[in-house]
């Protein structure tokens, strides 16, 4: 029934949601608040094992949910048929590699089995993987952070409950194992145990903080910010940023107003923006991407919680449709579990 209603409405090229359903979704996310590390177990928690099989024991749950599945529709097939790629169109859409994304893939993937003559439907899993890395090695700017040469301004961005504060906290220990001297500026000072739970990841991180009291102004906590990066030959500096307001408004505004002292403060900087999204909310974390994207200029995306989610797919709408680069992601509970992402070692982790 999926694939027939998925058939009817290839052609319609207007798929996404309306603007003002994306508005009202869950960009503000008042209530929720964000802990200062997940308690669940996870697959990464095994000692000794590199970044690569950090990731690909991170992807369990998206492999099971998607290759394992490819793989047993493959083996159902005794030819390449029109029913095949309906199959593995449906796999990919239910994985939140999203509508349109999947339907350039697919596509593709039609083209290359006529050029290529391929007959056997065992082949065609190696031909989706190099599709699904072209895709995303074509999509947006680079994978790695810019923050060379030193200083560099890391701003954080995403609504509250996404992983935030881990993120930067995180991070920053990421920074300070390469040599890097890093400051924390408390940008987000609205939220309750906001301040305190920063400051708790810099003392972790080895990070020095910056702080005012709650419902300061965010403006004035990144000014200070920068004014001890300067006095203390900082690398660099990562700000956080409040998500909790109340529309799209005043996200601009308040986005606005610090994006202007950082320039003015400290143009000689190089500026990173990045977004925090959750990949547990799959296609949900793609409407915030939207919105965010409307409001400031996006130079990357940090996908959290990677490890506990089927909808790992959303890694490659986030790349493919958005163009927005993943840059960093979180796939366990442990400090050093926020990786750098890499496109080719992501798709092998998925497929292998």
């Amino acid at each position: 029934m999926f694939k027939r209603l998925f058939k009817r409405n290839r052609k319609d090229n207007n798929m996404e949601k309306p603007k003002e359903i994306v508005e009202k979704e869950e960009l503000i996310e008042e209530e929720s608040n964000e802990e200062p590390e997940i308690k669940e177990e996870n697959p990464t928690k095994e000692k000794g094992l590199n970044f690569f099989q950090k990731l690909k024991a991170g992807l369990d749950k998206t492999r099971k949910g998607m290759t394992d599945r490819i793989d047993s529709i493959l083996k159902a097939y005794n030819k390449i048929d029109d029913e095949l790629f309906d199959d593995l169109e449906e796999i990919l859409v239910t994985a939140d590699v999203g509508i349109n994304t999947t339907m350039e893939i697919v596509d593709r993937l039609r083209d290359r089995v006529k050029e290529e003559k391929v007959s056997e439907p065992n082949q065609v899993k190696e031909l989706l993987k190099e599709e699904i890395k072209k895709i995303m090695q074509n999509a947006g700017g680079g994978n790695e952070l810019e923050i060379e040469p030193s200083p560099a301004v890391i701003l954080v961005v995403g609504v509250n409950g996404v992983g935030k504060t881990t993120t930067i906290g995180k991070l920053s220990y990421n920074l300070r194992n390469k040599g890097k001297k890093v400051i924390i500026a408390a940008g987000d000072t609205f939220r309750a145990a906001a301040i305190e739970q920063l400051e708790e990841w810099s003392n972790r991180s080895g990070a020095d903080f910056i702080s005012h009291t709650e419902g300061a102004d965010p403006a004035a906590v990144i000014f200070d910010g920068i004014q001890a990066a300067k006095a203390r030959k900082a690398d660099v500096l990562i700000c956080d940023t409040a998500g909790r307001l109340h529309n799209k408004k005043n996200l601009m505004n308040e986005l606005n107003k610090i994006f202007r002292v950082v320039n003015n403060e400290y143009p000689e900087a190089k500026k990173e923006i990045l977004l925090v999204l959750d990949a547990t909310t799959g296609q949900n974390a793609i409407s915030q991407a939207k919105v965010f994207k409307e409001v400031c200029d996006i130079t990357g995306v940090v996908l959290t919680k990677l490890d506990g989610t089927a909808k790992g797919g959303v890694v490659i709408a986030l790349q493919s449709e958005l163009g927005l680069p993943v840059k960093l992601v979180g796939i366990g509970e442990q400090i050093d579990d926020l990786q750098e992402f890499n496109p080719d070692d992501f798709v092998e982790a998925i497929f292998d």
